[in-house]
């Protein structure tokens, strides 16, 4: 009996090549941005790519929400679930909603956004998921040697903001010393009206013995309205002492920082 595989592709560049190498897509650029106003049309093109090695691949493109989690995690929904969607503003022509791709065929598409002539929610900012699924699962083996069906989706974040929506504005909420789990809880809320994405900086000093110790940096995106909570993992050869931690977020250039500092007992 085979078994069902489906994996699906989110990722920094929305690349997947799963189980053996056998089958595979790649959708690019993993984000896409689009700026107009209101009553007014912007296109932007993506490319698809059939990176298996013998395998075509019968695609089908279709639309979701997204939002990110407290953690920043990314939550998927149907299209037009959430506030902030504009699925039903987006297009795709109808030779481009479904195609087949040979091995190693690559496919550009145009994606085209058209904003009302109003906007009843008054978001300058707006947001959705395009998906590209394969619709023939194609045969394969597992680790295990287990004969299985493969199946991928990959999805390319939509993104939509008005002229308007220049502001950038992340602010800390608070910094505290979790003892139990070994780490800084940081929470911050982006409080402009506009995507905001940044690094997070943190700095350990030991106040007896002056040693510092820098963490790696976190990269981190929002949403406008986002609150977050980040995990700032202790490392655990961090030496026994009174501590003060210095953790910057970075999100542009150097009038787009903002500081928080902690004293704790690290024993």
């Amino acid at each position: 009996m085979k078994k069902l595989f489906v994996a699906f592709s989110f990722l920094a560049y929305s690349f997947l090549c799963t189980i053996n190498a056998q089958t595979g897509v790649s959708v690019s650029p993993p984000r896409v941005y689009f700026e107009s106003e209101l009553g007014r049309s912007n296109t932007q093109q993506i490319t698809i790519t059939n990176e298996s090695v013998k395998n075509s691949l019968d695609l089908a493109v279709s639309l979701g929400d997204w939002e990110y989690d407290g953690k920043g995690e990314n939550m998927m929904y149907a299209a037009n679930t959430l506030p902030v969607s504009c699925a039903n503003w987006i297009s795709v022509k109808k030779e481009d909603s479904y195609f087949t791709l040979a091995p190693g065929e690559k496919k550009e598409i145009n994606v085209t956004i058209t904003v009302p002539n109003t906007l009843s929610d008054k978001l300058a900012t707006h947001s959705a998921v395009l998906y590209v699924s394969q619709m023939n699962p194609v045969d394969d083996i597992d680790s295990k040697g287990a004969n299985i069906k493969v199946s991928i989706r990959s999805g390319i974040k939509l993104f939509h903001k008005l002229s308007s929506a220049n502001v950038k504005k992340i602010e800390i909420q608070n910094l505290v010393y979790d003892k139990s789990n070994n780490k800084l809880s940081l929470f911050f809320e982006n409080q402009g009206n506009v995507w905001t994405d940044g690094r997070v900086y943190t700095d350990l000093v030991n106040t007896q013995t002056g040693k510092k110790t820098t963490l790696d940096n976190i990269v981190f995106y929002t949403m406008p309205g986002n609150k977050r909570e980040m995990d700032i993992v202790l490392p655990t050869t961090l030496e026994k002492g009174k501590y003060t931690a210095s953790v910057m977020i970075d999100y542009g250039d150097a009038n787009n920082l903002e500081v928080g500092e902690l004293n704790f007992n690290y024993e």
